[in-house]
């Protein structure tokens, strides 16, 4: 159900408010360079610094500027299960494809904590649920024999594994048949080399119809060509991570002129030799 380049979409701001006109250009743009969903409110959304109406108003505008061409992913998770439960029904109700929910931050709930939360929201709304793992930003993985548990809820369909072990990853997929998705840009091939399906990419915001390729060779079964191309996209996925994410991304599409370099506190902008690092890998690609 889900594959293949999922971009992780950054929320373009101007003068501190949603600008919504390069909200649906960035949409259309990865449409035509070969992006299979697009994810608006995740973390790269700066999901954290807006409020629900904000929140669900990013969702439909993305809901409306796809259009049903392509898939629909809205991240609706919070350390709160009943904020969790509103955001994901309120989404629901644009007929999106799937909804992903991060683990609850800060709170550090328990194996089972984890479990009760996710089952909550999943039989909250008839749609299906992507788990996501992300304990470096929330503090608590979701193991996986609690993974494997989880799966056996109906509409909890995948999992954004962002660990960063494959260790964990292989867990996974020995337990259960849950649909695996990277979480982390440089680990993509490696997951999909053992089962994974996709990304949910921070690096397709800068360089779609590339994370679409490399993704795609792998799933039509031409391995030399992905390695290849991961390779070549290597220098451009640790950049985006040289200073918290989405601080890189949104400076990355703002030097192709798609939106402006704008964040809501607590992010700021890049640190000067950090940015001038960036650029210098996206003019060694030719981006810019």
């Amino acid at each position: 159900m889900f594959k293949g380049s999922i971009v992780a979409l950054v929320t373009p701001f101007s003068n501190g408010e949603i600008d919504e006109k390069a909200l649906g250009e960035l949409v259309d743009f990865h449409i035509e360079n070969g992006t299979s969903a697009i994810l608006p409110c995740g973390t790269t959304g700066e999901s954290a610094t807006m409020d629900h109406a904000e929140h669900i108003r990013v969702i439909q505008v993305v809901t409306e500027a796809v259009s049903g061409r392509i898939q629909v992913i809205a991240g609706t998770g919070s350390n709160s299960t009943a904020e969790a439960i509103y955001l994901t029904r309120e989404a629901a109700k644009m007929r999106i494809d799937a909804a992903l929910l991060v683990s609850p931050y800060y709170n550090k709930p328990t194996q089972e904590g984890l479990y009760q939360h996710y089952k909550a929201v999943a039989e909250s709304a008839d749609i299906p649920i992507i788990l996501y793992n992300v304990p470096s930003r929330t503090g608590k993985n979701i193991e996986p024999e609690t993974v494997a548990r989880l799966s056996e809820i109906e509409n909890v369909a995948a999992i954004k594994e962002a660990s960063g072990s494959l260790d964990q990853a292989s867990q996974i997929a020995s337990l259960c048949d849950i649909t695996i998705l990277s979480g982390d840009d440089s680990l993509t091939l490696p997951l999909m080399s053992i089962g994974a399906t996709g990304v949910i990419s921070v690096a397709a915001n800068v360089v779609p119809e590339l994370v679409a390729k490399m993704t795609g060779a792998w799933l039509d079964g031409d391995p030399e060509t992905a390695r290849k191309m991961h390779f070549e996209l290597f220098p451009l996925f640790k950049a985006l991570f040289i200073e918290t994410n989405p601080i890189p991304v949104k400076a990355a599409v703002a030097a192709l002129g798609k939106i402006k370099e704008e964040y809501r506190l607590p992010m700021c902008p890049m640190a000067a030799p950090n940015k001038e690092k960036l650029l210098t890998v996206m003019r060694d690609m030719n981006l810019i």
